[in-house]
């Protein structure tokens, strides 16, 4: 007995009988929550909305005027319900297209000038450390060397506020290239 329980056979494990929509749900929790590692595949659902085929000849035409019968006018009404439903598609589907087309051109915009800004920081980065290698090494005594780290700090102090003044025209360029969009 204890053989067969190990096995693991179907057989061992209790038929549930799905009676109502809560039992379904939770069968499908259970499920799901055995094997939390397990990735779950969730369908993209198509939301485009798919109109039914208006004919392009219509051997029939008719007016607006129920003069003929009225069974013709209701006929009528009903085509003219499904052309313009057909018109308002197409014309949400292009307006759809133009804002795609403009969203990716915004960010290729903001890609290429991101891309720019580094290059540009990625130079002057290069200029200052061709310039630190190629300035000569000078060996210092401990009066220099005092003498130097006073400079050094003053030097340093300045460079940070010339930073500082190009991070703070770069924010302005920016802002007015937005603005010019």
């Amino acid at each position: 007995m204890e053989e067969k329980k190990k096995s693991g056979k179907p057989e061992d494990k209790p038929k549930v009988i799905i009676k109502t929509p809560y039992d379904f749900q939770r069968l499908k929790l259970e499920k799901l929550m055995k094997n939390p590692e397990k990735p779950v595949v969730i369908p993209a659902g198509s939301k485009e909305k798919k109109t039914p085929h208006v004919p392009e000849f219509v051997r029939n035409v008719m007016g607006s005027s129920a003069g003929a019968g009225s069974g013709e006018f209701h006929v009528y009404r009903h085509l003219r319900r499904k052309e313009y439903a057909r018109q308002k598609h197409i014309q949400e589907k292009s307006e759809k297209e133009l804002l795609d087309e403009e969203f990716e051109r915004k960010i290729q915009e903001s890609r290429q000038a991101f891309e720019d800004k580094t290059a540009k920081k990625r130079a002057k980065r290069m200029k200052k450390k061709q310039k630190m290698k190629n300035k000569p090494k000078k060996l210092k005594t401990g009066d220099e060397e005092k003498d130097n780290e006073d400079n050094s700090g003053d030097e340093s102090k300045s460079e940070e506020e010339n930073s500082d003044k190009d991070d703070d025209n770069e924010r302005k360029d920016d802002k007015q290239e937005e603005e010019e969009t």
